[in-house]
């Protein structure tokens, strides 16, 4: 307790950091804060007696009244002397303890009204008594701590004040501040040993116990190894503080963590079993590390997590329109599924293929059936694939194993049921490290997947609820038994009026946004969009028609930003001095009737494309010519078409021996893009028969179909895509297959009301049609045609 005293007097205050100065301690002190150093100044020019009192925190630079201690030490300033550096060097030498009453406004430096507090002297038998176990206490202290030289016990046992003595041992004890404090506070002399007493045998037992580990350490150490010793330290530190260590503790830490997780039983007793596991191997064990990886990794898998279904219909198909025009049937397949999902509850997640060329959106609109099911989204692309582990995983044995592709997308997911997209499943290969496509039979099947199995996981996991996803630009590439597993859904390639609206409506706001237009500083009429699809890009998709539409924003938000215009217009008359001169001549149809010259449509993983067949016939033994990096099979059609050319050639007026006299060469231009299929059957034997009579064909008139050496034409595939390539390129007339009759309906009404489709079922059909002179005689025949 403090003792009550009425007399006091103003002190000069010195905060001390740090450290704290008893009566009778004389010790430098370095100052350099401006208030302590006038507050020196004041003492000197007076009686030399300033009171010195700690800060409760070190790091506070500017300490208030709250900060500082009440109870300090009255010194006496010997000597002051300043330094380089701008501190002041100070002398001081501890008189007597005082209790700060209060603080005196003062500005400059800190100065308090303390009172005094004089030693009570006490020379009772208790305090001799307590004065030798606190001497007794301080030598065995000093035995243990390797910090204070015998020779200080010599200079404490000379002293004969009780209280001087409990100063001055507190003062060379490794003690905080707090404690140090309170020694400075108890007044009373006993209490103020009974108190170091109490500190003596607590610093006691600590040295004990660190010399218990010391030896503890010394016995498990090399001579040679430092850092061995250094961490056998440690563990016999933590193993004292009661703190697992070492593989124990990496188990404690996973053993937290599955309580932490809902888990399947089996994967449980699996986590369990693979934790005991770890717990027994040695430190220096490398399969410690692979049992960790293995574990982590079926605590980071979404066992039981979920993510709610969003089931109202009228919002997903909102979600749906806004993020893409057109495309209704895979639109109106993911409607089905989310009302089907609402009556049973619990469905089975469909695996769907979209299937079309590039650009048309079949990635994005992964992304939009996420949305809105309100499901996460996961996307791995197969392009390139050829190692079966990056679908089912690499089993533990190996260094480096890692899960497979679908089971690390499951963890991205965080859920057992997102949309999951399988990019480019068509671009799979296979080599000597298996076959990646086999490996996703399993993935694919609904009837299986609730059990798939991965190499690295090795318990089954349940793939039965994710919606998956799959994307292709060509069916045929896919294997059969992996295609059956699959919902083909075809995305053909867009209109002309469909790629106007999906650049008005989508390509340039999202341009104008990420080159940072803001609204009203690039305008772009219709007609120029319909130019640059016209005369820029020649495709099924948006994906050139877009990078055009980003030339455009570049190019204005140039403009802007040098000045030169504070808004840009561009109308169809300006379009070449931004994107230059157009690049393709829109409408390829020929601009006149030709002799030996027909166009063909075919069908491209890119989507459709017309196709230019020529034939010339020369003088010579009869031989049959053909180049345009052609494929067996439109070779084949080649022979086909000549012999059935060869069968009617009477009926045609051609000479019966022209193979004989003449050699005909069939050549299909841009040799470099390799060409093959049955579908051009019909158009080489037109521009033979072309060549041989003489007879010009319509240059209005685009064909497809196979023909057989009897001149039936049989049915192809890809007329939407072929009929759109037509369309694009300006003709007016499309001779089609009867039996394709029936694919009519899935064209665009906007190019049915532009092109005449006109169903053939034999060659004599496609000639009345395809030649000029022909057309006037066919004129009182009936043609069925579908407009």
């Amino acid at each position: 307790m403090v003792s009550k005293q009425t007399k006091g007097r103003r002190f000069p205050l010195l905060p001390l950091r740090g450290l704290l100065v008893y009566p009778s301690m004389v010790l430098h002190l370095d100052v350099g804060r401006e208030k302590s150093v006038k507050a020196l100044e004041k003492a000197m020019v007076e009686d030399n007696l300033i009171l010195l009192c700690s800060q409760s925190e070190v790091n506070i630079e500017e300490p208030g009244q709250e900060d500082i201690f009440r109870v300090g030490t009255v010194a006496n300033v010997r000597q002051m002397l300043k330094l380089p550096n701008g501190t002041i060097r100070v002398l001081v030498e501890g008189v007597e303890r005082a209790e700060i009453i209060n603080y005196t406004d003062n500005e400059e430096y800190y100065e308090v009204f303390a009172r005094e507090l004089p030693e009570q002297p006490d020379t009772d038998p208790e305090s001799d008594a307590l004065m030798r176990t606190v001497l007794n206490q301080f030598e065995h202290y000093i035995t243990l701590s390797k910090k204070v030289t015998p020779e200080t016990l010599a200079a404490v046992s000379d002293i004969e004040e009780p209280g001087r003595l409990a100063d001055v041992i507190t003062s060379h004890l490794a003690l905080k501040i707090k404690e140090k404090q309170e020694i400075l506070e108890t007044i009373d002399v006993r209490k103020r040993l009974e108190k170091l007493l109490d500190i003596l045998g607590n610093e006691r037992e600590v040295l004990e116990l660190e010399r218990k580990i010391n030896q503890r350490v010394k016995k498990q150490m090399e001579k040679t190894q430092k850092e061995y010793y250094l961490r056998e330290q440690m563990k016999a530190i933590q193993k004292e503080l009661g703190d697992k260590e070492g593989r124990a503790g990496e188990a404690e830490e996973l053993r937290a963590q599955v309580e932490e997780k809902s888990l399947p039983e089996r994967v449980r007793e699996k986590i369990d079993k693979e934790i005991d596991r770890l717990e027994k191997m040695p430190a220096s064990s490398a399969e410690g590390g692979v049992i960790r990886n293995y574990v982590e990794m079926l605590l980071s898998l979404p066992w039981n997590e979920w993510t709610e279904d969003d089931l109202d219909i009228a919002k997903a198909e909102q979600v749906l329109d806004e993020d893409h025009y057109g495309l209704d049937k895979p639109k109106e397949r993911v409607l089905e599924y989310l009302a089907v999902q609402k009556l049973v509850k619990k469905l089975k997640g469909p695996i769907l293929c979209l299937v079309g060329p590039p650009g048309v959106g079949k990635t994005s609109l992964a992304r939009s059936i996420a949305r809105s099911l309100n499901r996460k989204f996961v996307r791995i692309s197969l392009g390139g694939v050829r190692d079966e582990a990056e679908i089912r995983g690499h089993r533990r044995t190996y260094v480096g194993a890692m899960p497979g592709r679908i089971i690390q997308g499951m963890k991205t997911a965080g859920s057992l049921n997102p949309v999951f997209l399988l990019d480019e499943i068509d671009k799979m290969a296979s080599d000597f490290r298996g076959d990646p496509s086999a490996a996703l039979l399993e993935v694919l099947d609904p009837e299986q997947n609730n059990t798939f199995s991965d190499h690295f996981v090795e318990i089954p996991f349940d793939l039965s609820n994710v919606m998956f996803v799959t994307t292709a630009n060509a069916v045929h590439n896919i294997p059969r038994p992996l295609l059956d597993r699959m919902e083909m859904l075809y995305i053909p390639g867009y209109t002309e009026l469909e790629k106007l609206q999906i650049a008005g409506r989508y390509l340039l706001p999202k341009q104008t946004k990420n080159h940072g237009l803001e609204d009203g500083q690039l305008t772009i009429e219709e007609g120029t969009l319909l130019r640059v699809i016209r005369e820029y890009t020649r495709e099924s998709g948006v994906r050139n028609l877009e990078q055009q539409v980003a030339a455009l924003c570049r190019k204005a938000a140039k403009q802007i930003v040098s000045g030169e215009k504070e808004k840009v217009s561009i109308s169809p008359d300006d379009i070449k001095d931004y994107l230059g001169t157009a690049k393709y001549r829109y409408g390829m149809a020929e601009l006149e009737d030709q002799i030996g010259t027909v166009t063909g449509l075919a069908w491209t993983e890119v989507g459709g494309d017309t196709l230019l067949i020529e034939v010339t016939v020369v003088p010579g033994s009869g031989k049959l010519i053909l180049t345009g990096q052609l494929g067996d099979v439109m070779k084949e059609s080649a022979q086909a078409a000549f012999s059935y050319t060869r069968s009617k050639a009477e009926e045609l007026g051609i000479p019966s021996d022209f193979y004989e006299k003449n050699d005909i060469h069939i050549h299909i231009p841009e040799g470099a893009i390799p060409k093959d299929g049955p579908s051009a059957g019909i158009t080489i034997a037109t521009a033979l028969v072309s060549a041989l009579t003489k007879r010009q064909v319509s240059k209005d008139v685009a064909m497809t179909g196979e023909i057989t050496l009897r001149g039936r034409v049989l049915p192809i595939g890809g007329l939407k895509e072929k009929s759109l390539a037509a369309h694009r390129a300006g003709y007016k007339k499309i001779l089609l297959p009867k039996d394709n009759e029936r694919d009519l309906k899935e064209i665009p009404e906007s190019v049915k009301n532009d092109v005449e489709f006109v169903p053939v079922s034999h060659m004599d059909q496609v000639l009345r049609h395809a030649l000029v002179e022909q057309a006037a005689k066919a004129a009182d025949q009936p043609v069925q045609s579908l407009q």
